[in-house]
């Protein structure tokens, strides 16, 4: 069965069920400035979780693509990866325990075909503030499992919020117990046996490979009071998140992920590149499939290779790529192989490219596969003039260069020279600090710099911003902007597509305002303050105790548009050069519009 199969029962079986399908997030939340990627595919939904309405509903349903930069070390083993699709279903305030294990039981039975005695489960075993979960032991027995089946693990295990166990809680965060269900691959490979846990009992958590977790149900039940107890919520949420490639995995009855159709074809085209085939070196074909399809992803998702944040994510996987595929052949990777494999991902993955995607998608693989290869020249040009090489060397290698770790080790192995790793460790960690420090305020609104173009254009989303809300309704919100030198890129909640003449609404308001010649200035106050004067503000998590409110108009009199704003801004509208055309409208996530736009 393939990915594309399973994620369609999955999203057709809890239709069926009552629950909407919503659109995935974009990989990159713009409006989240505390993560670099959508990990989850609860990540986007926690808002409606701590207890705002969903317009879909109550009952949802995606397939979240996600990507895990923690895993990025891991990966050349059988099961993890930097991409993956996460399959999810939320009740909010709706059915609870019984009625969730009881769908995802018959989903994975029923619709997968998964036997019953190779699925083990997992439950809370309580403690002195949270009793054991009785309702879920006792609902998975119902549904037929036998005890042996179902383990009990406590607050390191079987316990969720986002902050961690119950102890680590803030008062008003929410959390619960949590139900696992892993999949049994078998005595017969040996895989505990062969582990470093072989010494102990195996069991679905002892992390041998023998099992393989495809699902966790999530009960949202409590909340931290001011008094620093946990009290149950008047309404209790669900929150399922299951594995895509793991539950292939488990239909298929193998713990190889990297067996899935999908990326055996991507390494038989590897193989035919390289001239080796997969057994001789599985992890370094892992790593090259994995970190190409994830940067594929983020191509798609508008990121592009550099040294900071998302970019910088990305240079590291498709460096490494490029370097073990290096390895494998012995010599300089030419482009040609990852755009291969970038045509089989948009073949393969047609629910998420276009067939017209694929030739941006490979310049912008292909330009950093040409970086890396001068990259390399030069730093080995630098190696050449050096006799000893000890770990800060290395690392201003790594810094000047782009120079990295593996590749020097490699070389310097060549030479018969060592290098101190925790000495690069430590100067590479120095170098991170300096750049949170260097970075605190940078890129403020969206945008990608400081010039005068940008500058325009961002004056520009506060007046789109403003007209959208007088046109559509005041729910329009702010969810991002990315800006450029050539156009603006905005998104904001709204539940249905902008039609084209509620567009021409908003350019003419926008454009009167333009043709106005309103001014535009700030002021420093408290963000209280801000919006007692009516300022938009909706991104809390990005200010400080003063925050800057541009307002456009007569701050004090008539004024059109007043935010919260790091800027910059131009300071009279006359000073955008033109009128703003709006050139694009799509969605760009669940209940989510993007527009694009530009000045004429």
């Amino acid at each position: 069965m393939t990915l594309t199969e399973i994620r369609t029962k999955y999203l057709a079986f809890f239709k069926a069920k009552g629950h909407a399908i919503i659109d995935p997030a974009p990989l990159v939340l713009e409006n989240d400035p505390t993560t670099l990627f959508t990990s989850s595919g609860m990540q986007p939904l926690v808002p409606f979780l701590l207890g705002e309405t969903h317009p879909a509903g109550k009952r949802l349903v995606d397939s979240q693509p996600s990507i895990r930069v923690q895993d990025i070390e891991e990966v050349g083993d059988n099961r993890h990866t930097t991409f993956f699709e996460m399959l999810g279903n939320w009740s909010l305030g709706d059915y609870f325990k019984e009625e969730q294990l009881g769908f995802v039981f018959e989903f994975l039975t029923a619709e997968l075909g998964l036997p019953k005695d190779k699925l083990y489960f997992s439950i809370f075993e309580g403690n002195e503030e949270v009793p054991r979960d009785e309702t879920s032991y006792n609902r998975w027995i119902e549904l037929g499992v036998s005890k042996d089946h179902i383990y009990e693990y406590g607050v390191k295990k079987n316990w969720w919020s986002r902050s961690g166990t119950p102890e680590q809680m803030p008062v008003g965060e929410i959390g619960g117990p949590d139900s696992e269900i892993f999949y049994d691959f078998g005595t017969g490979l040996n895989l505990h046996e062969q582990s470093e846990w072989k010494n102990q009992e195996c069991h679905p958590n002892c992390d041998c490979g023998r099992f393989m977790e495809i699902g966790n149900s999530v009960f949202i039940q409590y909340k931290k009071n001011e008094s620093g107890k946990l009290e149950e919520l008047p309404n209790k949420n669900v929150d399922f998140g299951g594995g895509l490639e793991r539950m292939a995995a488990a239909v298929n009855n193998n713990p190889d992920v990297f067996e899935l159709e999908l990326f055996k074809d991507l390494i038989a085209e590897v193989e035919i590149y390289v001239g080796k085939k997969y057994e001789e070196d599985k992890a370094s074909f892992r790593v090259i499939v994995d970190h190409i399809r994830a940067a594929t992803f983020l191509a798609k998702a508008g990121v592009v290779p550099s040294n900071k944040g998302q970019g910088y994510v990305m240079r590291r996987l498709i460096r490494r790529a490029i370097l073990k595929a290096r390895k494998l052949k012995d010599t300089q990777i030419e482009p040609n192989i990852f755009t291969t494999l970038i045509s089989e991902l948009v073949k393969k993955y047609e629910v998420y490219f276009n067939s017209s995607d694929t030739t941006q998608l490979q310049s912008v693989i292909h330009d950093e596969v040409t970086k890396f290869h001068k990259t390399l020249e030069n730093g080995n040009k630098e190696v050449e003039k050096i006799d000893t090489i000890d770990g800060k060397i290395a690392f201003d290698l790594y810094q000047t260069y782009g120079f990295p770790l593996e590749l020097s080790v490699e070389i310097f192995q060549e030479k018969g020279q060592k290098i101190d790793i925790e000495e690069f460790k430590k100067a590479f960690e120095e170098h991170q600090n300096k750049s949170r420090t260097a970075s605190a305020g940078v890129f403020k609104g969206g945008l990608v710099d400081h010039s005068e173009e940008t500058t325009r254009l961002h004056t520009a989303t506060h007046l789109l911003h403003t007209g959208l809300r007088k046109v559509l309704g005041d729910h329009v919100q702010q969810k991002g902007s990315n800006i450029t030198h050539e156009r603006l890129r905005f998104d904001f909640i709204h539940h249905a597509k902008v039609t084209d003449q509620e567009i021409s609404k908003v350019e003419s308001l926008v454009n009167e305002q333009i043709d106005k010649n309103l001014p535009v200035g700030f002021e420093m106050m408290s963000l209280d303050e801000a919006r007692s004067k009516g300022a938009l503000a909706f991104f809390d998590q990005k200010y400080g105790e003063q925050v800057k409110v541009y307002t456009i108009g007569d701050p004090n009199g008539e004024w059109f548009s007043k935010e919260v704003c790091g800027g910059p801004h131009v300071t009279k509208l006359s000073d955008l050069g033109g009128h703003v055309k709006i050139t694009r409208e799509e969605a760009s996530g669940s209940n989510v519009r993007r527009i694009y736009a530009t000045i004429v």
